[in-house]
């Protein structure tokens, strides 16, 4: 039986931007609420997350990567509001979004298709996200719909994205450990 790891890929959020979300995340800590925090420097745009996948599969995901990229130029994104899933009235996760982009919705697109040939379903209803906490249960819920409704239309910034990064993903106690397995550039 071959090795297999966690995974997914992904585009890493600028510094200067980091600080900004962590401002905002410091504004909902301080609300009691039973709320799992991302840790900041795990924060990432996930472009497709493949789950466990056999070694064997990396070269594969990278050749098709690799295919699509050269299609692709570097593109500005905004960092833009806040919201939930799957709603306001039933949060499950909080998150920080963006302003809709033509090219990241394009190049999502076409990695995906090219991830479909190698067997991974396609995504449903594809939302770019950041994702800044899961709550754990209803505990006042109702002052973090108030601060969701305060940061809903928070402009955080752009960037550019220049390139996009194979990760692997470990599980730990203390929440997930990233580390690169290959950056790809535009």
């Amino acid at each position: 039986m071959s090795e297999s790891i966690r995974s997914f890929l992904a585009i890493d959020i600028d510094a200067d931007l980091l600080d900004k979300i962590k401002t905002v995340e410091d504004e909902f800590k301080k609300i009691d609420a039973n709320i799992k925090y991302v840790n900041i420097e795990n924060m990432h745009l996930t472009l497709k997350f493949f789950g466990n996948i056999d070694l064997n599969m990396i070269d594969k995901i990278s050749c098709s990567v690799k295919k699509v990229i050269n299609e692709h130029k570097p593109f500005k994104i905004n960092i833009k509001g806040l919201g939930a899933f799957p709603n306001t009235k039933q949060i499950k996760v909080i998150w920080i979004g963006l302003e809709e982009n033509k090219d990241l919705i394009k190049l999502q697109k076409n990695l995906d298709n090219e991830f479909n040939k190698l067997g991974f379903n396609l995504e449903r209803n594809y939302k770019s996200h950041l994702t800044i906490g899961r709550m754990k249960n209803g505990k006042n819920k109702n002052l973090i719909q108030d601060k969701i409704k305060e940061y809903e239309d928070y402009n955080i910034g752009s960037m550019t994205v220049k390139k996009i990064a194979l990760k692997k993903s470990t599980l730990t106690p203390q929440g997930p450990i990233y580390e690169n397995i290959e950056v790809f550039k535009l």
